[in-house]
Formats: C-alpha cells, structure tokens, sequence
C-alpha cells in the first residue's frame, strides 16, 4: 500500500464508496455482456471494454454515437443482462467486514450502476447495503461529472470536502477530485501499476477505522 499521509493523518466525517471494482469486483460478468454486446453492433472488443468501466451504460453506449442505436433501450438491455449475470463477482479483499465496521450514518455507495443492479451484485459479493446509496438514477450526469458525490455528501449532512473518496476507474478518481474530496484508489483490480499522487490500497486489511468521541473516521494502517 502506498498513501498520502495527510489520509492518516486527518479525520474524516464519512467515507463515500465507488461500487464496482472499489468494494467489489465484476469485471468477469461486466466483461461478458459488454464483450457479447460489442460484437452484436460491430464494436471492437479490445479497444472498447476498456471504456465500460466506472461509467453509466447510458454514456458509455451514447459516447459510441452508433447509427440507428436507441442509447436508453440499449442501456435497458444491458442492466438486465447483468442482474442475470452475477457468476464470478466477488468482494474486494475484506471490503465487506470494513464496511461493516463503519457506523451506518458514516458512509455511502455511488455508483454508476442502476440500483436494482447495484442491489443484486452486492448482494452476490457479500457487501452490505448502505444507508445512502447513490445509483445511476439519481444523477442526470454520470462520472466523470461529480454529481454523485455531492448528492450524496449531502444526503450525510456533510461537506464534500470532509469526506474520503474510495474509487478505482479513471472517471470516478476524475469525479472524486472534482467533488473536492480526499480519494483512496483501490488498486486491487488494476493490471497495471497506477501512478498517482493520491492514496493507493490493494485490500481492505491492510486498514482499519477508529471512530472518535466526535464521531469521525480515522483510518489506520495495520
């Protein structure tokens, strides 16, 4: 693990959590249905799958621009494909018992996935439901845009820039920095080292959070 003291250093009021590939990982079943889907619109696999990630399927089918393609419909298709798909999705390492050991009021999930999705893949990798969760549909623009974020600061009562990020996608590190807030990239899902001034963590045992007398996190590193 490598970290910016200052994360260890400093309390925060809550910890805001990115879904897939940060608590969790679903690469394989993503990669499956997007993969199928590619080849059914002519879309090269390998320059393409790299894009699906940490991204609403709205945009990333809308960024394509693909000619007589309804972008909503297309996106429909894909969410339920992958409610029905959830062989293979794990937790990130101890991902689920931190969660578990953060107070309710103290943390929340912002996803770009839709909540019925968000829903049965955390359910398949053992993570526990949030207080505030944050899903495709509460955002009229998805990551890169911080939109999620600040939403759900404020559904905490809290200010964006007391909060820690924890996030793996380049859109969602680009959506954290533009929240405001501190971010932890979880590295677990990279397959490529990550050069990066911010904090990095390959699995959630390598920290724990202590709860103050004033009710804020401070992480520790075992």
């Amino acid at each position: 693990m490598s970290a910016q003291t200052s994360v260890f250093d400093r309390a925060f009021a809550a910890f805001l959590f990115d879904m897939d590939g940060t608590v969790l990982n679903s690469i394989a079943a993503a990669e499956r249905i997007w993969s199928a889907w590619a080849v059914r619109h002519g879309v090269d696999v390998a320059t393409f799958l790299p894009t699906i990630h940490g991204a609403r399927a709205i945009d990333t089918i809308t960024r394509l621009n693909l000619p007589g393609v309804d972008a909503e419909e297309q996106a429909a298709f894909i969410t339920a494909a992958e409610i029905n798909d959830v062989e293979g999705i794990v937790e990130i390492p101890a991902a689920a018992a931190f969660l578990n050991a953060l107070p309710k009021n103290r943390w929340a999930m912002v996803t770009s996935a839709p909540r019925d999705l968000a829903l049965r893949r955390m359910a398949a990798a053992g993570i526990p439901e949030p207080a505030v969760m944050i899903t495709a549909e509460d955002v009229k623009a998805g990551k890169p845009d911080p939109a999620g974020y600040l939403l759900a600061a404020e559904k905490l009562g809290v200010e964006p820039a007391d909060c820690l990020i924890f996030e793996d996608a380049a859109v969602g590190i680009q959506a954290a920095e533009a929240a405001g807030a501190a971010l932890m990239i979880i590295t677990t899902t990279h397959q490529h080292p990550i050069e990066t001034a911010h904090a990095t963590l390959a699995s959630y045992d390598a920290i724990s959070v202590r709860v103050g007398a004033d009710g804020l996190l401070r992480l520790t590193e075992i």
